[in-house]
This record gives C-alpha cells, structure tokens and sequence, in this order.
C-alpha cells in the first residue's frame, strides 16, 4: 500500500480498491508472461504504480490520453484507473503489440470496471491516434518516442516520457533531428529519473 505523501494521496477509496485488484492481478499474471522484473515485484506499489501516477496531474484537462508500449501497463493502466474518477469523459488507449499482454491489459480493465481501449499493433501501424497527450515508460531511445509522438499526437498536443539518469544524453541526440520544447520535471519516486512534458513537436 502507499504511502500519504504521493501522488495517489488524495484519490477515494474506489480507485485505490481498482489499483488493488490491478496489483494482484499484475503479481497473478507476471511469472507466466514477465509483465515486470521479478525482482521489483516487492516494490511493486512505488516503483510502478505510483510511479505512473505521477504523470497522471501533469496534465489537467485532456480528451484522449495514448500510452505507447503499455507492456504491463505502467502508466497507461494507472492514468486509465484515475481517469475513471478524475475525468471519466476522457478516452484512454492502450497500444500493446505483444499479444499475451494486450489480453492482461484487457482482463485488468474487465476486472476493475474501467473503460480503456487496449489495441494490439505495433506502434507504427496503429492508424493515427489523433491524441492530446501520449506517454511512454521504459519503451525506447527519445529519439524513436518522438516520432511515435508525432504520429500519434495531435499538433497541439503533449507527450509525457519517464527518462532514467541518462536522460540528457537522449535529448542531446534528440535534438539533432527534433526541435520541441522540453520541461524537465523531477520523478517522485527515482532521484535520477525525470519526467520529460514535450510539446510543440517537428522534425528539423
């Protein structure tokens, strides 16, 4: 369970009981299809649940949230479990190529009572998404999240990536095909890690 100081301080009841039964469900599924490390299962509450929740109030107000390469569903499950109470009109899309994981993704949305839209394609093929904020954790170089982004983001729209320690590095090269603007926000959970909120996106 989680602590009172992060990012799921002030959520109800409810949506605790929903990232409970992800949570088991997550532990359940993981030694047959490897949905995380093992040996981050004990941690599993901060280290990915809380983790992914941190992104979820960086953006206040969005219509259609695309997480790219949702694996085991960090963030794009937990934004959709947020989403279910915080803004139930948005439209939350998981894209999973694997199919073993995209069936988790579906039986954790069953199972919690959440509408999210899990598709199961390669990121490159999924039609335009037209989304106006797509996040990304743990999934590829800056560079290659990029031009996912553009696909799949809206023109004025906001991509959200979780960068480890090496994330400078990444945006150094980056830049040299990419020009956008870039906040670099602090992760709640890692002291290396960063948050980058990209925005105004285009290819140089």
């Amino acid at each position: 369970m989680t602590g009172e100081n992060d990012a799921l301080a002030d959520v109800s009841r409810g949506t605790l009981d929903r990232l409970e039964t992800y949570a088991a469900l997550l532990k359940k599924w993981n030694p047959a299809i490897n949905l995380v490390a093992k040996s981050t299962l004990d941690d599993l509450w901060d280290r990915h649940i809380v983790d992914s929740a941190q992104i979820f109030g960086l953006i206040p107000d969005f219509q259609h949230w695309a997480d790219l390469g949702s694996g085991g569903g960090f963030p794009g499950m937990v934004v959709a479990i947020l989403a279910a109470e915080r803004q139930p009109q948005a439209k939350v899309t998981l894209v999973e190529s694997d199919l073993r994981k995209a069936t988790f993704l579906r039986t954790v949305a069953r199972e919690t009572g959440i509408d999210a839209d899990v598709i199961s394609q390669r990121i490159e093929q999924v039609p335009p998404l037209g989304a106006d904020v797509v996040s990304a954790r743990a999934l590829a170089p800056l560079d290659r999240l990029l031009a996912f982004a553009e696909r799949h983001l809206t023109p004025q729209g906001t991509a959200l990536f979780l960068k480890g320690q090496n994330f400078q590095t990444e945006l150094d090269t980056a830049l040299a095909s990419w020009r956008f603007d870039v906040q670099k926000l602090s992760s709640q959970t890692e002291s290396t890690a960063v948050i980058l909120k990209i925005g105004g996106l285009a290819r140089v």
